[in-house]
């Protein structure tokens, strides 16, 4: 298998192989494109989207700067909405449903690392993915840890946390987000 495999398997991986680092600084100049546009430039805003992710519509909205490490291996559901400073570390997965909005300075995270020093240091990771339902608001300045999933209908309260599954119909606060609701 390659690393690019091993690593969208969910399996370790070298996080510094030949062509991750090419396809990670591709889409890093894409996104500095991106984030240069005009914001009034809907066209072409629209199109580097629609290069950088893995799925998109015409309503797909991201306020600059985004950033992310691979793109295609985000996909977001119709009417997505992000605002300023969205980052996705993307080595996994990231799918949205329809009808997401997103907080500024929200970080999405998939890539894994040791906690040993000398296992970090040879470059050595995995990735989980994170799945968000339809209907979901994240609050800004949201963390969320790689295989988290969270279900449809569900509210992160502004600086949480995510670092397990939320289910469905809830509102979840805090760090570690706890659900304090159900609706």
């Amino acid at each position: 298998m390659t690393e690019k495999e091993k690593m969208l398997a969910g399996m370790v991986y070298d996080a510094c192989d030949a062509e991750l680092i090419e396809e990670l600084n591709s889409v890093k100049d894409l996104c500095h494109e991106y984030n240069l546009l005009r914001p009034t430039d809907m066209d072409s805003r629209k199109a580097y989207l629609q290069k950088i992710l893995g799925t998109s519509d015409e309503d797909t909205f991201i306020n600059q700067p985004f950033y992310c490490d691979y793109g295609k291996h985000i996909h977001v559901g119709k009417r997505f909405f992000a605002n300023f400073s969205l980052t996705i570390l993307d080595e996994a997965l990231v799918t949205f449903g329809d009808d997401c909005f997103i907080g500024p300075n929200v970080s999405i995270y998939t890539a894994c690392h040791s906690t040993n020093p000398l296992e970090r240091n040879t470059r050595q990771e995995w990735a989980k993915p994170v799945r968000i339902g339809n209907n979901v608001w994240i609050g800004g300045s949201v963390t969320i840890l790689p295989g988290v999933t969270i279900g449809d209908n569900v509210t992160i309260g502004a600086g949480s946390v995510v670092t397990r599954d939320i289910p469905a119909n809830s509102i979840a606060v805090g760090n570690p987000a706890k659900v304090i609701k159900s609706i």
